[in-house]
């Protein structure tokens, strides 16, 4: 077993037994100057304990000197002694006393001037992380309110999709009911433009058939006058009467006429009507078409206003993410050493 380890060992045990920091390192002291014959400094002291900080083991070594030296001095005016060793030993033991103190003092100064480096240091990182984590925060916040505006505008987008939804669905279902009421007025025109063919066959064929018995009385009006003129004076009076009876059947046929031709004057009203229904009912078409692009398109620009709003919420919520893993402490990092005047 080598002596850094027997060393490692006793000072191990030494911790065991003293709970006190600067009582355990005047004892680190006393084994490596009277076992091993080790003249202790402050970091070794520090290298083998590894407590409380930097002055601590320098204080404990002062006193360890002043100890040593004053232990020293009982011996050395020891009355069996002869002067000459006396002022010998006690002038070694000055003289290695002066050293370990100036030595001890020398490193007690250093190490505070570095410890006060430190605190400057410390001071600065933690007004330099202070800001930077209200810098931070302050980031944090903005973003937090970017993130509750996207959503805010994302709900009012999915708000007018849902209506323009409606609305599509609204305009479709007039459109529906527009093109069922044009199937009807078209089924009623072609109704109303077979009943005008029937009407006018009708009265084609009434027209024909008066003048069929028109022909026919005229016809026999002659043949009647012939016999009358044969007749003599009976003749001409039954010639007369035949005259009347035809100028009655003019009269009937030219009322029948009349009547007919009212008749074709109304069904044409109603057909001039139902074109223009027609027209009318193409022309709403027309319109609602327009309206239906219109509402497609705007629809269409709904939705990619959506989908920017939703890719700008998740750009920023990733953002959002990485900046609370920045802010957070990383796991394993050494905690700071204490600074010069805090507990040991």
């Amino acid at each position: 077993m080598s002596t850094e380890t027997e060393i490692l060992g006793e000072v191990e045990a030494l911790k065991g037994r003293f709970s006190d920091t600067r009582a355990l390192y005047r004892e680190v002291c006393a084994l490596l100057f009277f076992r091993y014959g080790i003249t202790p400094t402050t970091n070794k002291l520090y290298q083998y304990v590894r407590k409380g900080t930097m002055s601590t083991p320098a204080e404990a070594l002062t006193k360890f000197w002043d100890e040593l030296r004053s232990k020293a001095r009982v011996e050395v005016d020891h009355p069996d002694l002869p002067p000459e060793i006396k002022t010998l030993a006690a002038e070694a033991i000055a003289g290695v006393w002066r050293q370990a103190t100036e030595a001890a003092r020398s490193e007690l100064a250093a190490i505070r001037m570095e410890l006060q480096a430190d605190q400057e240091r410390a001071r600065y990182e933690v007004a330099q992380a202070q800001s930077a984590t209200n810098q931070a925060l302050a980031t944090v916040d903005q973003l937090r309110a970017q993130v509750a505006a996207g959503n805010e505008a994302a709900a009012q987008v999915r708000s007018e999709l849902e209506a323009e939804r409606r609305i599509h669905a609204g305009t479709n279902a007039r459109l529906q009911e527009l093109q069922a009421q044009l199937e009807q007025s078209r089924a009623q025109q072609q109704r109303l433009q077979e009943g005008f063919s029937a009407d006018l066959a009708k009265a084609r064929e009434a027209v024909q058939a008066a003048d069929k018995r028109a022909a026919a009385a005229e016809k026999r009006s002659l043949l009647a006058i012939d016999q009358e003129r044969q007749a003599g004076l009976n003749a001409a009076k039954l010639v007369e009467a035949l005259r009347a009876q035809a100028s009655a059947a003019e009269a009937r046929e030219r009322q029948a006429a009349l009547e007919h031709a009212e008749a074709i004057a109304r069904v044409q009203a109603k057909l001039d009507s139902a074109q223009a229904n027609e027209k009318a009912a193409e022309t709403a078409q027309k319109a609602l078409g327009q309206e239906l692009r219109s509402t497609r398109e705007h629809l269409q620009a709904s939705q990619q206003e959506a989908t920017r709003h939703r890719t700008e919420a998740q750009t920023v919520q990733a953002l959002l993410n990485r900046l609370n893993v920045s802010a957070a402490p990383p796991p394993g990092k050494p905690a700071r050493k204490k600074t010069a005047g805090q507990s040991d």
